[in-house]
């Protein structure tokens, strides 16, 4: 067989294997821990109960009770807020790859507190074990896309990193259905659901080794010609990569003498403040609109919106394949729509679906099919974020920055997102207490103010170049004059200095 017939095939094979092996640990664990505390609700609350009862000889209030549990929720985001700040570091003194394996090391830390939580009777191992996982989940989330896009050709790079969503999606739909009772959702083996996540990390530890490094964290990190061209070789599935080897010289020569901004100067540079107030506004908005908050509270979600208890665990698995198949589909029609009218027809239908998700709890006490009509809204409602704010939200730090500001545009992302995750999975429970039917009006009011800032003030990025895109956000940013500061253009600067 001739080496040009064999060559795509072994390209496409390693790398493959390689999102695939970068993604099990990364993403997919995100996802999977984000939703495997959904079904262990009760059990965990009344594993509470009891260890507090076997203590002190009385039981907690309700409120109290509440309050741990939300803490344990609530300590997987605040976890990746850590670990949002600990992967730069780790990525420019490790390596990406490494990076992820030495990652997996929380991974096994938590999983150990979790499988022997209730034989200790310690509710506290559960709330390290979350932190710890959020700290795996913020590193991870950081490095992986990274990676990723520096192994992958550029003519390959935006699906390549579009892969990081479907894993979140995949591992969602996976830990669904590892939790239902009859699996490890049952009372007995919580701690051995909790623990499972050691599993994704073995996978990650036995395959990623066997993969190359980031042939430019190698060639302009390290300054090693040989193992960069060894590692594009491989990724390439051919001896010819001079060419991309004198591109990435080219870059790295490039970087010599150049400084990346630091997370805070973003906010002081006016040239900048369409970018930052983008990037704030629709992060938040894309935390603050209730979408994972479906997959931690799904049980109570459901159960509010009076679905029988023994069919809630089905549809709970509803949601997570919604998102998966929305995922997909955002992948293949974001380059055909373009990601204004994604966001603002995401946030606008998702809108309307939890407008009519309130009136049908409103009205599921007089009129019939009301329980099953929201339901249908929390389905209808995740497939809009899927296709619009989830798939969009996470390219504006790639399009909206140019080299010298981005690595600290994704310092931010980072930080913005995990701390409004753990917010809002620190006070869901309270709103639904005390908002009852109207939960969601809270989120319906994110979700219009998305919808208008997308609609108005976010420039559409599509099919344009980074050089493009930049000399319009600069006349954006300087609308009152004809000739604005002079304009140098993107440059080109080492990703990781931060």
């Amino acid at each position: 067989m001739p080496a040009s017939s064999w060559r795509p095939a072994v390209q496409g094979r390693v790398l493959l294997l390689t999102i695939c092996a970068a993604g099990i640990g990364g993403t997919f664990q995100f996802g999977y821990n984000l939703s495997i505390i959904n079904a262990p609700t009760l059990h965990i609350q009344e594993f509470t109960n009891e260890t507090w009862r076997a203590r002190t000889g009385r039981l907690l209030p309700d409120h109290q009770v509440l309050l741990v549990w939300s803490l344990i929720v609530a300590l997987y985001p605040l976890g990746g807020l850590f670990g949002a700040l600990l992967a730069g570091p780790l990525a420019i003194t490790l390596g990406r790859k490494k990076s992820l394996l030495v990652n997996n090391a929380f991974v096994v830390a938590a999983a150990i507190l979790f499988g022997f939580s209730r034989k200790a009777g310690s509710f506290e191992m559960l709330m390290l074990g979350r932190l710890l996982m959020g700290v795996s989940a913020g590193v991870s989330m950081s490095v992986q896309p990274m990676y990723l896009g520096e192994s992958a050709p550029k003519e390959l790079r935006g699906a390549v990193a579009m892969t990081s969503a479907v894993f979140t999606a995949l591992g969602i739909v996976t830990g669904q259905v590892v939790g239902l009772r009859e699996l490890l959702g049952g009372p007995q083996a919580w701690p051995l659901l909790l623990a499972s996540c050691l599993v994704p990390g073995a996978v990650q530890l036995a395959s990623l080794p066997l993969l190359p490094e980031s042939p430019r964290y190698l060639l302009i990190d390290r300054g090693d010609t040989e193992a960069c061209r060894a590692a594009l070789q491989r990724l390439r599935g051919t001896r010819d990569v001079a060419e991309e080897l004198e591109e990435l010289e080219r870059e790295g020569a490039a970087c010599q003498g150049c400084r990346t901004q630091r997370p805070w100067e973003l906010f002081q540079h006016r040239a900048l403040r369409r970018q930052v107030t983008s990037l704030v506004v629709l992060g938040s908005a894309m935390e603050l609109c209730g979408n994972d908050t479906v997959y931690a509270y799904a049980s109570s979600v459901f159960w509010e919106a009076g679905v029988p208890g023994e069919k809630v665990q089905y549809a709970i698995i509803g949601t997570g394949g919604c998102e998966l198949l929305s995922a997909i589909v955002s992948c293949v029609v974001i380059e055909k729509l373009g990601r204004r009218l994604l966001l603002v027809g995401g946030y606008g239908l998702m809108a309307g679906w939890a407008s009519v998700f309130t009136a049908a709890l409103c009205l599921q006490s007089s009129l019939p099919g009301m329980p099953y009509l929201a339901v249908a809204c929390v389905f209808a409602f995740i497939l809009s974020f899927g296709i619009g704010p989830a798939g969009v939200t996470g390219i504006l730090a790639t399009e909206l920055f140019d080299q010298t500001a981005r690595p600290a545009a994704y310092v931010i992302c980072g930080v913005l997102m995990w701390t409004m995750l753990f917010l809002v999975g620190l006070g869901f429970p309270f709103i639904m207490e005390g908002l009852s039917h109207f939960l969601y009006v809270p989120f319906l009011g994110v979700c219009v103010c998305g919808a208008i800032y997308a609609g108005l003030f976010l420039p559409e990025t599509k099919g344009k170049s980074f050089l493009e895109i930049s000399e319009e956000l600069h006349r954006l940013n300087f609308p009152w004059r004809a000739q604005g500061p002079a304009w140098r253009g993107p440059e080109v600067t080492e990703s990781t200095e931060l």
